[in-house]
């Protein structure tokens, strides 16, 4: 089941992304896609626990973090591009390496939480230690913002929405 749900989605993508429907193309696409869904099959998908609807929703959570997360990202190169253009800009421009220890449990959920810095402009995952990861930031509004918990918070909405009901439920 899961690795014809890869060949699919691979092959849907090969097909929108390529833009061509000839014989030969589309014979290209299905060889490079099963290539590929045989490589990728135990990447994909690893954790089998979680059932087809849990992926649906998992799918549907992420398409809506997608857009949160690119308002962030402009808000960020907003940010970035004040401290490139401006005197005042560059008197905030503190480069510093942030720690910081995550309650995302899942390799993925921790996969997608560093991405999503790393997109971020102004700061980059350097290295990630079991729940620890290495951020640099440009300047204090970044590291404050990145502190500020909101990306690891809406990964967990994404990915562990038990755990993280239970986390806010403590507070």
């Amino acid at each position: 089941m899961y690795p014809l749900a890869i060949f699919i989605l691979l092959l849907a993508n090969w097909v929108v992304f390529s833009g061509k429907l000839d014989l030969f193309h589309l014979g290209l696409g299905v060889v490079s896609c099963l290539f590929v869904t045989w490589l990728s099959q135990d990447f994909l998908f690893h954790d089998r626990k979680k059932n087809w609807e849990e992926r649906m929703r998992e799918a549907g959570a992420f398409l809506q973090y997608i857009p949160w997360l690119t308002v962030e990202i402009v808000k960020a190169n907003l940010h970035v591009f004040r401290l490139a253009m401006t005197r005042q800009g560059g008197q905030e421009i503190k480069p510093r390496i942030v720690t910081i220890k995550t309650k995302l449990k899942t390799d993925f959920a921790k996969f997608v939480f560093a991405n999503s810095i790393t997109l971020t402009p102004g700061t980059i995952t350097m290295l990630i230690r079991g729940d620890v990861f290495h951020v640099h930031t440009m300047s204090q509004f970044l590291e404050d913002d990145l502190l500020e918990g909101a990306i690891e918070r809406k990964v967990a909405e994404v990915f562990e929405p038990d755990a993280f009901k239970r986390r806010r439920a403590k507070r």
